[in-house]
């Protein structure tokens, strides 16, 4: 286990598998202060069998590695753990694929810094035309994917009181310290359906704020369409019926 972070810092930690082509920079990008807040950059190397430990360490960040290949899930659920053991003031992270910017940190955990939200979701569709742009930006089946889980998922949280939900498969998030530490996520595949719905069924305050996009340029994504609802809607239909 690293060094846990300072208390009273943002840490930002970047869940990566294989990622040695992106994650140096991606550490590099990261704001230093956000809100008057040091930052503290982690990588989750979940098992990665490259360079990448080596190689965000290098760029300056704090590695915590998984030692095997856990899932994403488990890459989430071991960093919001780190930041919650270090008393930060507030926990956001991104994909290390280098489709989301490290320079939108202030944006993202803006509201929770702010006191106004206790999870937020960087969204690539709100404030962007209903993301009509971004169909250019990503591949065909992953965009109808997106639209399609997005309504199921905006369906499910209208008994929240939420109905602002655009991006239900964002890979950029921030959350409080109190909302972390109260977090589950039941499956180590993924945590987007899953993480929204256990925290919104535990009363924590849901907002949105637009983000960039662009298509990764090196390597390739765990996720097929196939394999994601084979093994992510079991687990939400777990999540529906314990909230």
């Amino acid at each position: 286990m690293p060094n846990v972070p300072e208390p009273g810092t943002v840490v930002v930690f970047l869940p990566a598998h294989d990622e040695e082509a992106t994650v140096a920079a991606l550490v590099g990008r990261a704001p230093t202060a956000v809100a008057g807040h040091p930052v503290t950059v982690v990588v989750v190397d979940d098992g990665s069998t490259d360079g990448t430990a080596a190689a965000a360490a290098a760029a300056g960040a704090t590695v915590l590695s998984l030692g095997r290949n856990r899932g994403l899930g488990a890459a989430v659920r071991e960093g919001l753990a780190l930041a919650v053991a270090g008393g930060a003031a507030a926990v956001a992270f991104l994909d290390a694929d280098g489709e989301y910017a490290p320079e939108e940190l202030a944006t993202v955990v803006g509201p929770v810094l702010a006191g106004t939200a206790d999870y937020v979701v960087g969204s690539r569709f709100a404030g962007n035309g209903e993301g009509h742009g971004l169909r250019r930006a990503m591949r065909l089946h992953r965009w109808v994917g997106n639209r399609v889980l997005t309504a199921w998922v905006r369906r499910m949280v209208r008994r929240y009181g939420v109905r602002d939900l655009t991006d239900g498969q964002s890979g950029y998030r921030a959350l409080s310290r109190e909302a972390a530490a109260a977090a589950e996520i039941v499956h180590d595949f993924n945590y987007a359906q899953v993480l929204t719905l256990d925290l919104l069924a535990k009363g924590f305050r849901y907002a949105e704020v637009p983000i960039s996009y662009r298509f990764r340029r090196h390597g390739q994504s765990f996720v097929t369409l196939g394999t994601y609802l084979r093994r992510v809607v079991p687990a939400v239909r777990i999540e529906r019926r314990s909230g």
